[in-house]
């Protein structure tokens, strides 16, 4: 059986927008200081008051550095405020900390870029390639993408930290 098959995907699929972040970024915590080292990204700053609901700071795992992902097109803009280059520089710091040495790795979301085959399809095969278990959200507009990437991998789990945690600090099958 290849490494791959070995390997673990799952993913939640929260009701609201960003509804899993504060889990997951609480998740994370919690296996690091339990002395897991997690490699990923997570929300650390939301928006808020008059902020774009796109604009956010993600922090990689399990160090830094925090990247601003949301660019600022300008007053009026209604274009997507992603910013793809920032979004590279996160993947490469992710696969980067997977090269250092992972136990888990934690996505915030997988979006319409993955869904393209961008983003951090990268750092999930990576994990994936070296039997870590990795753990994302995908909101439902992006559900149909994630299901045919993970070509009959992942797996649906419930949104609560508790199910996350032994999911994530299960062994994977030898």
């Amino acid at each position: 059986m290849s490494q791959i098959a070995q390997t673990r995907l799952g993913y939640v699929l929260p009701d609201t927008r960003g509804g899993a972040d504060t889990m997951l970024s609480a998740l994370a915590a919690r296996l690091q200081s339990e002395g897991r080292v997690v490699a990923g990204l997570v929300q650390c700053r939301a928006p808020e008051g008059s902020d774009h609901p796109c604009d956010m700071d993600l922090a990689v795992l399990p160090s830094g550095p925090r990247i601003a992902i949301a660019q600022k097109l300008g007053i009026g803009s209604r274009g997507c405020r992603l910013d793809p280059a920032s979004l590279e520089a996160a993947s490469i710091a992710v696969c980067h900390a997977l090269e250092a040495g992972a136990e888990a790795l934690i996505i915030n979301k997988f979006g319409a870029q993955e869904c393209q085959g961008r983003g951090l399809c990268d750092s999930i095969a990576l994990a994936m390639s070296r039997g870590i278990p990795v753990l994302t959200s995908v909101n439902r507009l992006n559900h149909d993408g994630f299901v045919q990437f993970a070509g009959g991998l992942a797996t649906r789990l419930d949104l609560r930290e508790d199910v996350l945690h032994d999911w994530l600090s299960a062994p994977v099958p030898a």
